[in-house]
């Protein structure tokens, strides 16, 4: 996998290059530069950073880190049999906790969220600090929703943290989890405060609540800059401008020139008259009643000299 030149490994924490310092220096250099890729990619394509994440476990699979960075980049590519097997090994290498939410989650991704809520009341929790026991709390209510016990996934929800009035980084997603819950459980007149509230508090956008709150209130957003917004709206400030001849009606055809007349017809659909001599039918009749007429006058004047 190619990696641009300006990626020097430094960019990684200190806590995973000092990981790295058990592997030759080439190597460790080589490793940092993957786990970057992995880092910047994670997010925005996640794909890529998952191939950046297997070059760096071929090259060294008995890092922690690198064991976690190919967890996390298998869970967001939905690889999550895979990314169960990293986050396990990582866990066994370090004897950390903190990966234990995000491993009930893989669980429930492998269709089994009854493992998932099993975890949940395991001594692990007790280990994790304040965001990742509410990140505990949302897998499990989730769990919960899959399993279709959309009351119990509310109860899992309601705590001391969603109650408060601070805001951490981890409130917003807490406040939205729970006005969903509300919304599944048929409770809907109250799940529109929550999305207010989590809106409030998501000042990141790690949510939509804002347009979930706009749904509920029936408000409908045009984007001004859509392109093909804005294409349809030229098309139909230039449709008046191409009819022609005053009242016409919308469904007459109306030719602009020659190569519209050439398009619409064929050339076997016309019959050439190889005698016509310029002059309509319709015409001809009466220039020839017209002569008729004058030849009578003419006769008459002469008969009356006479």
């Amino acid at each position: 996998m190619p990696i641009p030149e300006d990626v020097t490994g430094f960019e990684l924490d200190a806590d995973v290059r000092q990981e790295l310092k058990s592997l030759p220096k080439t190597l460790a250099d080589d490793v940092a530069r993957n786990l970057v890729m992995v880092a910047r990619l994670l997010d925005g394509d996640a794909e890529e950073a998952y191939q950046y994440s297997r070059v760096a476990l071929r090259l060294a699979s008995r890092v922690p880190a690198v064991r976690e960075a190919a967890g996390f980049a298998s869970y967001m590519t939905q690889r999550y049999s895979e990314a169960l097997t990293e986050f396990r090994a990582a866990r066994r290498m370090t004897g950390r906790a903190d990966l234990w939410p995000v491993m009930a989650d893989c669980e429930r991704g492998l269709g089994r969220p009854e493992r998932a809520l099993a975890m949940a009341g395991e001594p692990e929790v007790k280990q994790l600090d304040k965001a990742g026991q509410v990140e505990m709390r949302l897998v499990a209510a989730g769990a919960r929703s899959d399993m279709q016990q959309f009351e119990a996934a509310v109860v899992t929800l309601q705590s001391p943290e969603l109650a408060s009035s601070a805001v951490h980084s981890w409130t917003a997603r807490l406040r939205y989890a729970y006005a969903e819950a509300l919304i599944a459980a048929g409770r809907g007149d109250e799940a529109r405060d929550w999305f207010a509230k989590a809106a409030e508090a998501d000042t990141e956008g790690s949510t939509n609540a804002s347009e979930r709150l706009a749904e509920i209130d029936g408000v409908e957003f045009t984007d001004a800059l859509d392109p093909e917004l804005a294409d349809e709206d030229v098309d139909r400030a230039e449709a008046p401008a191409k009819k022609r001849g005053g009242d016409v009606s919308d469904d007459r055809v109306i030719f602009e020139d020659e190569e519209d007349v050439e398009e619409f017809y064929d050339e076997d659909d016309l019959e050439i008259d190889e005698d016509f001599d310029g002059m309509v039918p319709e015409r001809a009749a009466d220039a020839e009643a017209d002569e008729t007429e004058k030849a009578d006058k003419a006769e008459a004047k002469g008969d009356a000299q006479a």
